[in-house]
């Protein structure tokens, strides 16, 4: 299944990197961005479509076939992707058609992603505990009606997180593989099989869709991608209760979420900068790194990430 992945989507991105381009689904680089990224106007946007709609749909189709089959847990994650996904769609088309970075308004996003959240939430509340494991300590806590607070933290957090992460090319969907890969091993760990095969999918997904995303980039993810890719990972560690582990395992992503937030509070307090740019890796390309080498860097701590977050889930 994963290779039959892999596969669909090496054929079908040239068609539909083709298609973008042929309906003028572009993107529209900001005014205040980076004069390096001026000559990226114009290319087609809303790939995450491919890495949604494939190993969504291979993995439904395959259900009937193999023995990896649709429960609980794969239902909540394929939500959470697909859920998210449409959430971005709607931002990224509200770009294309009025072609500037506005998009959905803030306020607007930000409710219907704790809408998913909350709705998630009670999904995984009928069919497991509140209960989260402390690595290292390895106890574990019930933290009852405040778990929901913790869920809503982390649907919401991490979709805005990956989103802001998705800004040079072949940064996010490198990260994502990295990240998910601990989590096929706590899946496979637990006896979740189901869950295993459906993050390898989506895995196999990103690198198909990485060979046209790589510098310079044919095609970029879009709102569409980064948000559908934080509701799955999210998704994934709530399945898997490792909550905890998230953090640290995507901590590439909480670290580019933070710098807008101190950059954006410490700017009202001062109106001085503490990073150069933010999100995080704008500022490394300030400090004169090619995109490339913001890219290997970046990659490099998640690996050692994954791999941290990896040793102390199997302790």
């Amino acid at each position: 299944m994963c290779l039959v992945t892999l596969v669909i989507m090496l054929l079908i991105m040239p068609g539909l990197i083709d298609y973008l381009h042929k309906i003028k689904f572009g993107q529209t680089e900001r005014e205040e961005g980076l004069a390096s990224h001026k000559k990226k106007n114009g290319t087609p946007t809303m790939g995450g479509l491919a890495f949604i709609i494939v190993p969504t749909l291979v993995y439904i189709i395959g259900s009937f076939f193999t023995p990896f089959k649709l429960d609980m847990n794969t239902m909540i994650i394929l939500l959470a992707f697909v859920g998210y996904g449409v959430v971005g769609f709607i931002d990224d088309y509200i770009i294309v058609v009025q072609k500037n970075n506005e998009g959905l308004k803030p306020a607007h996003k930000f409710l219907l992603q704790s809408i998913l959240a909350v709705v998630f939430f009670f999904l995984y509340r009928t069919s497991s505990t509140t209960d989260i494991w402390i690595p290292i300590f390895n106890v574990t806590i019930d933290l009852s009606w405040f778990y929901f607070i913790l869920v809503f933290f982390m649907f919401t957090a991490e979709t805005n997180a990956v989103n802001l992460t998705d800004g040079l090319d072949g940064l996010c969907a490198g990260q994502m593989v990295i990240a998910l890969v601990p989590f096929v091993v706590f899946a496979l760990m637990q006896g979740l099989y189901n869950v295993a095969c459906l993050i390898c999918l989506v895995i196999f997904a990103l690198l198909g869709y990485l060979k046209f995303n790589k510098h310079p980039a044919q095609i970029f993810m879009g709102d569409t991608g980064s948000l559908a890719l934080g509701g799955l990972i999210a998704a994934v560690a709530m399945v898997l209760k490792q909550e905890i582990l998230l953090i640290i395992i995507g901590f590439v992503f909480v670290a580019e979420v933070c710098s807008v937030i101190i950059q954006v509070t410490y700017y009202k307090k001062t109106h001085k900068r503490i990073f150069k740019m933010a999100p995080l890796h704008h500022h490394f390309e300030m400090c004169g790194w090619s995109e490339e080498k913001v890219v290997t860097r970046f990659r490099l701590v998640g690996v050692i990430l994954a791999v941290l977050g990896l040793v102390l889930g199997v302790m």
